[in-house]
């Protein structure tokens, strides 16, 4: 079955919500990373920190007002909640690198079944930057990787990356909107699964070998 961009990103970002704990300091990555912020449950407490120097990050309100001066790491406008701080990047730094992140969500273009991660550059495309994510990736406590099962038909779940790492054997946690698979020391367990789609076209649809379990659950969105 295909679904809109727009569909795909929604599932991920909801299913993602769903990880967290009460008073979780979490920094989410550019791009649907950042949507994850819109589906927190109401019951839930967690702090949203953005690399580019902000801590108390709210939701994303379109019909405020924006203030250039408010913005995640994307450059797109953000609300705040009570108690948000600012800071500098050698501050927003210390609390990546000092282990005080719960989780971290990065997109990616490859993640393989050894946990590694490729997210910052294609060779011989132009690249704007590194970014933050290889602080991320070593210094938050759970690395989940939201991304699209595939990029136009081409798997991103790999046996191994092909592309240049960000980081070795971080992944702990990689969400589609097919399904949800654990980085384990045995290689990638398929946890969830979207009823949409069958076994058949996640597996077909994945160039790495998963673990499957006798009961498969449903992605819980």
């Amino acid at each position: 079955m295909d679904l809109s961009k727009e569909q795909c990103r929604e599932i991920i970002a909801k299913r993602i919500a769903k990880e967290f704990q009460q008073g979780d300091v979490i920094t989410l990555g550019i791009g649907l990373p950042t949507e994850v912020a819109n589906y927190i449950p109401h019951d839930i407490h967690v702090i949203f920190q953005s690399e580019n120097g902000m801590i108390g990050v709210g939701h994303r309100d379109l019909s405020a007002p924006e203030n250039p001066s408010v913005t995640n790491a994307g450059g797109l406008a953000v609300t705040t909640r009570p108690g948000a701080a600012f800071f500098d990047s050698a501050m927003s730094f210390t609390i990546i690198r000092g282990g005080h992140v719960d989780a971290t969500v990065l997109g990616a273009l490859q993640v393989d079944s050894h946990g590694n991660l490729a997210n910052w550059m294609i060779p011989g495309a132009f690249v704007p930057g590194m970014g933050g994510a290889m602080d991320l990736v070593v210094g938050a406590k759970k690395v989940i990787i939201a991304m699209e099962h595939t990029n136009k038909g081409t798997p991103r779940i790999v046996k191994n990356c092909t592309l240049p790492l960000t980081a070795a054997h971080e992944v702990d946690l990689i969400v589609t909107e097919r399904c949800v698979l654990e980085v384990t020391q045995e290689g990638l367990l398929l946890k969830e699964i979207n009823p949409i789609f069958s076994l058949e076209d996640i597996i077909a649809s994945t160039d790495a070998e998963l673990i499957i379990p006798d009961e498969l659950q449903q992605i819980a969105v």
